[in-house]
């Protein structure tokens, strides 16, 4: 059970650092918008006005995505044991050991290592409902699930 809050605990900082980048960069974006003054030069500054607003574009929506992985994270309920997998639960698998919860890559806790995988991934999905003993094919490559908890 710690093993899981740990992973959680971490998935959800990785969650938080994805925001707070987004709005620093939107943030400052918008500082130079405001800072930025009409000069003779006027097909460049459209340019560089058109540049900044696609950069605020992308910065939006990665802000989106990481607000949509924290309302996923908080929907989870990894304090309960699972025999099938579902979102907030650990995979071992023959090739690794997932923690199916959002896309955060790999942690390490208590000397594992721990990939954090969406369930809408396609490893994830694939893994969706598994027990142990169950195998499962991605990318010509099978999982053989070892363990859920």
């Amino acid at each position: 059970m710690e093993l899981k809050l740990e992973l959680y605990r971490q998935c959800l900082a990785a969650v938080h650092e994805r925001i707070a980048a987004a709005q620093t960069a939107i943030e400052g974006l918008q500082h130079d918008a405001n800072e930025e003054t009409k000069s003779s030069a006027g097909d460049k500054y459209e340019t560089g006005r058109a540049m900044m607003q696609l950069e605020m574009e992308k910065h939006g929506q990665q802000l989106s995505e990481a607000r949509r992985s924290k309302q996923a994270l908080e929907k989870m309920d990894v304090t309960r044991p699972y025999s099938e997998t579902h979102p907030g639960c650990i995979v071992k698998t023959n090739h690794g050991n997932f923690f199916l919860a959002i896309s955060a890559g790999p942690f390490t806790v208590a000397g594992e290592t721990f990939v954090s995988i969406s369930p809408g991934s396609p490893l994830g999905s694939k893994l969706l409902n598994c027990k142990a003993g169950d195998v499962v094919s991605v990318n010509n490559r099978e999982y053989k699930v070892l363990e859920v908890y």
